[in-house]
């Protein structure tokens, strides 16, 4: 699980904090350090010329005497090295043990800048030979007649490795501790502040991607059909801990769900108005062929037998006009969100008994009749009067598009029943069949007849109250031909 946002800005300022110390340690160090050398040196500043002044014999002195001086000197500052030096720069005289001095010529350029009064601390030759510059005194000694330049220098290094070794051994030990502490303590304090700022100034970060999360999964969980996208790559690279990273993938989850809403209500758009446009001609024929009969009779259709006529085909027309009104509201009703189901147990081989007898009173259509072995007590909890409405259209439609005998069956498969209506006509047009095949809506978009209109209303109606039983309705071979329709809906436990 990655970090949460809170987390990795602690970590960020913990980093910066390091690298904020450290690099003020450092340069801390630097400075004190140069401001400790020029301290020393411009203390020392004369002592050079000091030692030239009092004793200007030092410049050709006797082993001896040198030994003398050198004694003194180290008396009153055991952390200095004397060097004596040519009118070239190189040491002539080493106020001690000869051997000692690994480096014979000093660069006279620092030692001249020192004697014309050079911003301090300046750094020289270490005529030890440890490579490191080090600070000096310097003086020239005064020029004998007839030279028109001093014939040597005194030079003095005044923190020679005897000082720098006491100075190791006494002062930044106790000075790193003390910094060590001093970082260490500002670190916890400072570390203290920024996760207490950083926690209120993402809390509102926090209960965003909270809310977020908790909307999505409730989307997800009460759709059931949410189709995910695929996640960008830097969004599946975010978990759970990390809000940012939440608040990006449900801000383009939402964008995603936003544009595919959008699309399909487009589509359900156009499908509305063109299923307006195919019930427009739906009603148009049947109602203008009605007010054709009724003019006729009203423009002295006298004769018995064909007013007779003209009247049984307005009925005619007024029944098509009737049914398709009826289904159209039936339809309606069962796809909107608002339906409840009117759910009551009861014994579904009675019912389909019920529905076939009904079409077997009727005389002007083919017979319909109950076929198959009695399935035995069938029990069913759903509404009632949906089952009746889906079942009587499905026998319905095979009576009108079938020239013969129309068959009903029911079984019992596992736990649900199967409602079998066949019948010996042309069969059902190709795309119908496809969509009732993979269980698509056969509403979404509505199915345009060869002759203009829509077609399948009752079957869509059939279909919706199946799945809203938690059933299906879908085609099954007929090797002979015509047409056979599953209704399998699920029994009471």
């Amino acid at each position: 699980m990655q970090p949460s946002f809170t987390t990795r800005l602690t970590w960020v300022l913990a980093l910066l904090l390091l690298a904020y110390g450290s690099f003020v340690a450092l340069l801390g160090k630097h400075l004190a350090g140069e401001q400790e050398a020029e301290s020393l040196q411009r203390l020392s500043r004369g002592l050079a010329l000091h030692i030239v002044e009092h004793w200007p014999e030092i410049a050709g002195a006797e082993r001896a005497a040198r030994d003398a001086l050198l004694d003194m000197l180290m008396t009153v500052n055991p952390g200095v090295q004397v060097y004596v030096l040519d009118a070239s720069g190189r040491v002539r005289h080493y106020l001690g043990d000869p051997g000692m001095v690994q480096q014979h010529q000093v660069d006279l350029d620092a030692v001249r800048t020192f004697l014309d009064g050079g911003m301090l601390p300046l750094r020289g030759t270490d005529p030890m030979g440890s490579g490191v510059p080090r600070i000096f005194s310097a003086a020239a000694f005064p020029p004998q007649p007839g030279q028109n330049g001093p014939p040597g220098y005194l030079y003095v290094v005044l923190d020679g490795r005897a000082r720098e070794q006491v100075a190791g051994q006494i002062g930044p030990q106790r000075l790193w501790q003390g910094a060590a502490l001093a970082a260490l303590g500002g670190l916890v304090v400072t570390m203290a502040v920024g996760i207490f700022t950083f926690r209120r100034l993402t809390l509102p970060l926090h209960r965003l991607a909270s809310r977020m999360r908790d909307y999505q999964r409730r989307s997800t969980g009460s759709t059931g059909t949410l189709q995910r996208q695929p996640r960008p790559p830097h969004a599946a690279a975010a978990a759970g801990g990390d809000e940012v990273g939440a608040i990006d993938e449900a801000f383009v989850e939402m964008t995603q769900r936003i544009e595919s809403q959008a699309a399909r209500e487009e589509r359900q758009v156009a499908a509305h108005r063109e299923m307006m446009a195919s019930v427009a001609h739906d009603l148009r024929t049947p109602l203008t062929a009605l007010h054709g009969h009724l003019e006729a009779l009203a423009g002295g259709a006298n004769d018995g037998e064909r007013r007779a006529r003209v009247l049984q085909a307005a009925l005619s027309q007024s029944r098509k006009v009737s049914r398709l009104s009826q289904q159209l509201f039936e339809l309606a009703a069962l796809q909107s969100s608002s339906q409840v189901l009117h759910r009551e147990r009861f014994r579904l081989d009675e019912l389909v008994t019920d529905a076939v007898q009904k079409f077997e009173l009727a005389d002007d259509s083919p017979s319909v009749t109950l076929s198959g072995a009695p399935p035995g007590r069938l029990e069913l909890d759903g509404d009632l009067h949906l089952i009746e409405r889906a079942l009587t259209n499905l026998i319905d439609n095979a009576v009108r598009h079938a020239p013969g005998p129309v068959h009903v069956s029911v079984r019992r498969e596992g736990s649900q029943a199967e409602i079998v209506v066949e019948d010996a006509g042309p069969g059902l047009p190709g795309e119908l069949h496809a969509r009732l095949d993979r269980g698509a809506s056969l509403r979404d978009p509505p199915i345009k007849r060869a002759s203009g209109g829509i077609g399948g209303l009752g079957l869509a109606i059939a279909q919706r109250v199946a799945v809203l039983h938690g059933g299906s309705l879908r085609p099954l071979p007929a090797p002979q031909g015509g047409t056979r329709l599953c209704l399998a809906l699920p029994l009471a436990p």
